[in-house]
């Protein structure tokens, strides 16, 4: 089993939580891995119905959130029985962090959770801003390889190549968001427009900080850093 690595001194835009917190993480990351199955399973219940309207080939695009919980599992797993697995950690890291947040934009400025006080809207928020802040443990273990951060914008990117903009089979494969609910071939609200800026500025915000750990890393064991 994989013992505790140590926390790198990085700004706190790279590495928001404090330490104790990622090193509790860590240390309890088979709890971590069970709330994640949980999740998870959850995700997939939650994706039942579009899931069934999608053609099969495109399955792994359409549940977003717990196809990147199942990645943050296999990151953790990974990690903990020594068998790290880079561009595992690089999907783990964007995913969570890309989809984690875009659910708490979308609840706040699309299903306007705090004027509604909607309890299943309040729950989907809170669930998935701790599922973007776990994002930020994994660069505790993780080495983000310039190959592997690549893996991870070019699925992710061409997630929301899919999702937005240029459907390949059949329609678009975004979730179904909004206010009302917005169907996969409905692009003439506001609510797409928000949700497809968010989604491709978080795909990008992600892929910079990975690469930016792997620059500031670069730096201190190099003597360059300052």
């Amino acid at each position: 089993m994989a013992s505790l690595p140590a926390a790198d001194d990085l700004p706190a835009y790279l590495a928001p939580l404090p330490t104790r917190i990622e090193t509790l993480t860590l240390r309890f990351a088979w709890v971590i891995v069970a709330i994640n199955l949980a999740g998870t399973a959850f995700g997939f219940w939650y994706y039942r119905f579009q899931l069934m309207n999608t053609a099969p080939v495109m399955w792994p695009f359409v549940p977003d959130s717990p196809v990147a919980t199942l990645l943050m599992i296999a990151s953790l797993v990974s990690w903990r029985i020594g068998r790290n697995r880079n561009w595992i950690h690089a999907l783990a890291f964007v995913g969570n962090l890309k989809y984690g947040f875009w659910v708490v934009i979308v609840q706040l400025t699309i299903n306007n959770v705090l004027a509604t006080g909607d309890p299943y809207h309040w729950f989907l928020l809170v669930s998935h801003f701790g599922m973007g802040l776990q994002a930020f443990v994994i660069y505790r273990y993780a080495d983000f390889s310039v190959p592997a951060v690549g893996v991870a914008a070019g699925w992710f990117g061409f997630n929301d190549v899919v999702d937005y903009f240029l459907p390949i089979v059949g329609t678009y494969h975004h979730s179904y968001f909004g206010p009302r609910l917005v169907g996969p071939g409905d692009h003439d609200v506001l609510a797409h427009d928000i949700a497809a800026a968010a989604a491709v500025s978080l795909t990008l915000l992600a892929t910079f900080l990975a690469l930016a750990v792997r620059v500031r890393r670069l730096e201190s064991t190099s003597g360059l850093d300052g």
